[in-house]
């Protein structure tokens, strides 16, 4: 299969690719997603196909605006239209009984399904031209970093799917943030774009899934995408540090060895010299570091490096996210300094 090129004038070219069926690479703020039509059961079962993804891990559906959520959830709560008010368009996935109209490959069979609004304008024209719920998980082979740009989903996706538009690269950096508002309080399923203390402006209390900060157990059904697995990892492994950053830094370079790579806050690049070092951002701009993550992850699978250390942020703020993204990519190594 040849891989079209769209770029972001080629709007209904791509809602076209949708509505036949065929699978697209859309650009998203978060980043770039696989997307099928979200009411075509074949459609999104090739998603996971060309993925590698486990059956029983669900996808989001995406949709041009709030005024979709009753076409496809029922029991939407007053919570649901606040946290649009607030958050949508944008990085936020709700977790919201769904209509039997939602095929089960999208839920992996449970009876909720994950709904978000996204805020690329690129990916919101596809959605209202092709007037479907696009179901979209990130644009990568399953287990390996997401993709944060086009060159990075074709990497993954060249010739397993129909086409992929450019949308330039992504403004947040990591998926979007996924709360469950069918439990009481509402509980974060995945930290992302949309942060905790945001989330609480809104909600009051919410609980975090304990998902959030270790590994599932084998028996355990994932109620959102990225919880279960080994994921956003690349081909070596990884051992994130936590800490104060200067002691973290210290800690990397008093453990370091020939063939290691090195995933720093920019104030400490020069202490690696002589090592491969992908750059995070400054220590003090999780934002920034949050955009950065993927790509640095990618980096060294284009690099021998036969282990990688990574610095973490504090896990507040976005800071949360990078650092569940970095833990999940080392399979929670995870060394205090």
């Amino acid at each position: 299969m040849d891989t079209l090129r769209l770029n972001a004038g080629q709007v209904a070219e791509a809602a076209a690719t949708l509505r036949r069926g065929g699978l697209l690479g859309i650009p998203t703020e978060t980043v770039y997603g696989l997307g099928a039509n979200g009411l075509d059961q074949e459609a999104v079962e090739r998603i996971f196909q060309a993925k590698g993804r486990p059956q029983d891990n669900p996808l989001i559906l995406h949709i041009p605006t709030a005024d979709w959520l009753e076409r496809y959830c029922e029991d939407i709560p007053a919570a649901a239209y606040a946290l649009a008010e607030r958050f949508w368009p944008g990085p936020l996935t709700m977790i919201l009984k769904h209509k039997p109209v939602v095929p089960r490959a999208v839920t992996a069979g449970l009876d909720t399904v994950g709904m978000r609004c996204p805020a690329h304008p690129v990916c919101r024209a596809i959605l209202t031209a092709a007037d479907l719920p696009v179901a979209a998980p990130s644009g990568n082979t399953s287990g390996r970093p997401s993709p944060t740009n086009m060159a990075d989903m074709l990497e993954d996706m060249e010739g397993k799917i129909d086409g992929i538009v450019d949308g330039g690269p992504c403004q947040v950096g990591v998926e979007s943030t996924i709360i469950d508002l069918t439990e009481q309080p509402p509980r974060l399923l995945r930290p992302g774009g949309v942060t905790l203390e945001e989330l609480e402006e809104v909600l009051g209390e919410v609980a975090v899934d304990p998902a959030v900060t270790r590994l599932m157990g084998a028996g355990e059904q994932p109620r959102a995408p990225g919880m279960k697995y080994r994921h956003y990892a690349p081909k070596a492994p990884v051992t994130v540090v936590r800490g104060d950053p200067a002691d973290g830094a210290r800690y990397i370079r008093r453990h370091l060895t020939d063939g290691d790579g090195v995933i720093c806050f920019n104030e400490f690049v020069p202490l690696f010299e002589g090592h491969p070092v992908e750059p995070s951002g400054p220590k003090d701009d999780p934002a920034e570091q949050a955009r950065r993550v993927f790509d640095a992850l990618r980096y060294f699978d284009g690099t021998d490096v036969s282990h990688i250390w990574a610095q973490c942020p504090d896990p507040e703020g976005i800071g949360l996210a990078v650092s569940n993204r970095l833990n999940k990519a080392a399979g929670f190594h995870i060394v205090q300094a």
